[in-house]
């Protein structure tokens, strides 16, 4: 791994009342509206405008950056700006229609997966398209926003006694908005940035500069074993293929079973805090993004979502790829400030599209303001398959 990736392992403000009360009526009706979204239509009607996986075994690339804050999957080996970037991608629909709120929103998705059906192979493929912000240093100490983006696949095993085989392409950069479009031109338009990294623990430690061209990389690949012959993935300890295929699709069930390995942390480190209700909001995003898991269980995991008060609507979005969604979402607080983790969901096949981090309110350290979207990743495939790269 280069040293780029290596050193990368390390909100929208305006939002909906939570809190508003929404009747049985109305929300059978709105349920029965979203449900109504036409298959491959995207439900563009208009809206108002509102607004982890953990460790990939062979190493956290720009990807694993992007979402390690998000949500958690991948097994564990053993034993070991300045411009005011706006919302990249996220371009809310204007128009008189009311927003749906969080529960109908999932609840809807969870009725599409229900009738959803996933045909099986040797292999589960993933790709994403991760982004994430980083400030640059420009001319005479000017400081500018730009998003890094790199594109990740990996295709686990059925069984067990296979490997885990990954691929990583780093897409490049380019400045987040306009303002900081001028001040790379300011900088001379570099074909290597000077990037301002937090070093650890994120946001208590100063800055360390890392030069990173603005270009694509190469294809890296990897093949690892997996951890104890059969553990593929994490979901707050390593299990096996055959476990998650057993997962209940009960949200009541789903939820107690989960929760048995909640300790009161992150899902990244013990030594970080976590409520219960955000440690199943990751836990749930990796269902529904991540994991080879039955439709049925990315159903029960939207209505176990769907029971939290603590979730909320962001309305209708566009997410970074360019895609229309219902984003849903959850407040948390870590070093860069209260981040909002968003799942952006797509109305017409209840599938997720994509999980965003957008700086809500910056802590007294975080140089970057409120709305930037820290770190993105999207979802552009999920699928069984026969095939694995050799």
């Amino acid at each position: 791994m280069n040293d780029v990736l290596r050193t990368l392992r390390e909100a929208r403000p305006a939002e909906l009342n939570p809190d508003a009360p929404v009747g049985d009526e109305v929300r059978r009706a709105e349920l029965a509206r979203a449900m109504a979204a036409p298959a491959g239509s995207g439900a563009r009607e208009a809206r108002a405008p509102r607004r982890s996986r953990v460790r990939p075994m062979w190493g956290l690339g720009l990807a694993g950056a992007v979402a390690a804050a998000s949500v958690g999957v991948v097994a564990v080996t053993s034993g070991g700006g300045g411009g005011g970037p706006k919302a990249p991608g996220h371009h809310p629909q204007a128009g008189p229609v009311q927003p749906l709120d969080a529960q109908t929103v999932l609840l809807a998705a969870a009725e599409k997966l229900d009738a959803a059906s996933e045909p099986t192979g040797r292999y589960w493929h993933k790709s994403t398209i991760g982004t994430s912000s980083w400030l640059a240093q420009g001319q005479g100490g000017e400081r500018y926003t730009v998003l890094l983006m790199e594109k990740s696949d990996e295709w686990a095993p059925g069984g067990p006694g296979g490997k885990m085989i990954g691929s990583q392409q780093r897409l490049g950069a380019k400045p987040a908005s306009p303002a900081d479009a001028a001040a790379y031109r300011r900088a001379g338009s570099p074909a290597t940035l000077s990037l301002q990294v937090p070093i650890q623990p994120s946001g208590k430690g100063g800055y360390k500069a890392m030069k990173v061209p603005t270009g694509p990389g190469p294809v890296e690949t990897s093949s690892t074993p997996l951890v104890d012959g059969n553990k593929v993935y994490w979901l707050g300890r390593n299990v096996t293929m055959k476990q998650l295929q057993s997962l209940p699709d009960d949200p009541k069930r789903l939820k107690k079973e989960v929760l048995r390995w909640y300790g009161g942390h992150d899902t990244e480190s013990s030594s970080v805090p976590m409520a219960a209700d955000a440690w199943l909001f990751r836990v749930a995003g990796s269902l529904v993004t991540e994991l080879p898991v039955r439709p049925k269980v990315r159903a029960a995991a939207f209505r176990m979502l769907a029971g939290l008060k603590t979730v909320d609507s962001a309305g209708r979005v566009t997410d970074p790829r360019g895609r229309t969604g219902d984003a849903i979402g959850m407040k948390e607080k870590d070093a860069s400030g209260v981040v909002r983790h968003l799942l952006v969901i797509d109305p017409a096949t209840g599938k997720a599209l994509a999980d965003e981090r957008v700086l809500v309110t910056p802590s007294a350290k975080e140089p970057r303001p409120a709305g930037t979207v820290l770190s993105s990743s999207s979802v552009m495939t999920m699928e069984w398959t026969d095939s694995a790269p050799e």
